[in-house]
């Protein structure tokens, strides 16, 4: 490998200050898993519990696979700005170009089996759930190779057999959505957990609060990660639930984002949820129709991108080890940027969806009547958790199934009120609704109902 004399060169050294300082050096191949440690620049800033460790051990494929990973996810960012302004991409777009960290890092700490969800910043963590770029596309242009079969666009990504539920276009509605899934986790006892991610500009929603405090009370193992943009709108994310534990992470540095998940997963399955902050700067502004530069300037963004960038960062890291030079990281760039040309191309050739599939996935089947979806994510959390409890163990726990119907009898019948019941009134009856269909439901199946 080339470049082996820069480690010691005093200006690659005050390149890698903001990274990393090196405890114990490894050369080796790129195929190579030799332990590298290192030390994040700066440590974890922790409250109520104790912070992670400042050294993290990684090895030469991690950090060559973190590179790759990291430029796919910009290359394909910036594709897809074009595509927008070409008018290949319609409705909302919202790009996370600045921070690809926090999606490699947290899925080099967590397996398949572990879920994520998240709100409408989707597309990068489709990816690093094992998402193609042809799906991307496709899905973005609304063709039917897309993961979502063209209907979701950019904000509803989707991959069930990795356990990625999908971006939410409402804001904070998949926190709720998230604790119900590490609800479902605890129940299974499969020492999986969830991450819930959510943008800081969520972090006052009212069933955000609701469902943490849920969670802490029955001790889900479900992880809030929140993305705290520093140079956008800056302000410091603070919850004040049954939660109190939660530590603030370096969001720019790949290593540290692993390091902290590990952490996170660990603790949330022998203590309950844990809130992570991740210190983040997008470039983009919020959305495609936001330049995002009313409230920061080019210098700020500039200043960044000098000092912080992920993969700057990770390209610095690789050089001063010799795992590859400047010329063969220059390689996996043109190789990069060829697969994601090749993916568009391949996505303009998919077709449209048929007009028939505007009407599939609309009602759901097989209770014994067809019932209109509500969209659960304009519901109180409450609600949210305990309509995903049932349909989750419909099957598989009977008595669970028994008690949930009876509170819905109880309550037509009279018996017991909205507010003791989570039932409560909200404009459009959309509690009421779901009661009724679900209560119609059992009585046209004939299904005992218990008292």
């Amino acid at each position: 490998m080339a470049l082996s004399h820069l480690a010691s060169s005093s200006r690659s050294a005050n390149l890698l200050k903001p990274l990393c300082s090196v405890i114990s050096l490894c050369r080796s191949v790129s195929t190579d898993t030799t332990p590298i440690t290192v030390e994040t620049s700066i440590p974890f800033t922790s409250h109520q519990c104790e912070a992670p460790s400042r050294s993290v051990e990684t090895n030469p494929k991690e950090l060559l696979t973190f590179f790759r990973d990291m430029e796919m996810m910009r290359r394909m960012q910036i594709a897809a700005d074009s595509l927008y302004k070409a008018k290949l991409i319609l409705g909302f777009c919202h790009l996370y170009d600045g921070q690809e960290a926090v999606a490699v890092g947290m899925e080099a700490a967590i397996t398949k089996k572990d879920c994520i969800i998240t709100a409408y910043r989707d597309h990068c963590t489709f990816v690093g759930r094992g998402g193609t770029l042809l799906e991307v596309f496709s899905e973005l242009m609304g063709r039917q190779a897309g993961c979502s079969g063209g209907k979701g666009g950019s904000m509803h990504f989707y991959k069930k057999d990795s356990n990625f539920y999908g971006g939410h276009g409402i804001v904070g509605a998949q926190v709720p959505l998230g604790c119900g899934l590490a609800f479902a986790q605890k129940y299974s006892k499969d020492e999986t957990v969830t991450f819930a991610l959510y943008g800081d500009g969520a972090a006052n929603q009212g069933q955000l609060f609701e469902a943490l405090n849920i969670s802490a009370l029955w001790d889900l193992p479900a992880i809030l990660m929140v993305w705290g943009r520093q140079s956008e709108k800056p302000r410091r994310v603070h919850h004040t639930t049954n939660v109190g534990i939660m530590f603030l992470v370096d969001g720019m540095d790949a290593l540290a984002v692993k390091q902290a998940c590990k952490f996170a997963k660990y603790h949330a399955l022998k203590n309950g949820p844990i809130i992570l902050e991740m210190d983040t700067c997008r470039y983009h502004g919020h959305s495609m129709s936001d330049p995002g530069s009313t409230y920061r300037t080019r210098d700020e963004i500039s200043g960044v991108r000098q000092e912080r960038d992920p993969i700057e960062r990770i390209r610095k890291l690789i050089l001063s080890h010799d795992l590859a030079s400047e010329k063969e990281l220059k390689d996996i760039e043109k190789e990069v940027r060829k697969e994601v040309d090749d993916a568009i191309a391949q996505a303009k050739e998919s077709p449209m969806p048929e007009p028939s599939e505007l009407f599939t996935n609309v009602h759901v089947k097989g209770l014994g009547a067809e019932m209109r979806k509500i969209h659960l994510a304009q519901e109180s959390p409450s609600l949210i958790l305990l309509l995903l409890c049932s349909a989750m163990y419909e099957y598989s726990f009977p008595e669970m199934r028994k008690s949930f119907y009876a509170l819905i009898y109880r309550y037509k019948e009279g018996k017991m009120t909205s507010h003791t019941t989570c039932f409560g009134p909200r404009s459009g009856g959309y509690h009421l609704m779901m009661i009724d269909m679900l209560y119609e439901c059992r009585v046209r199946q004939q299904t005992t109902i218990p008292n």
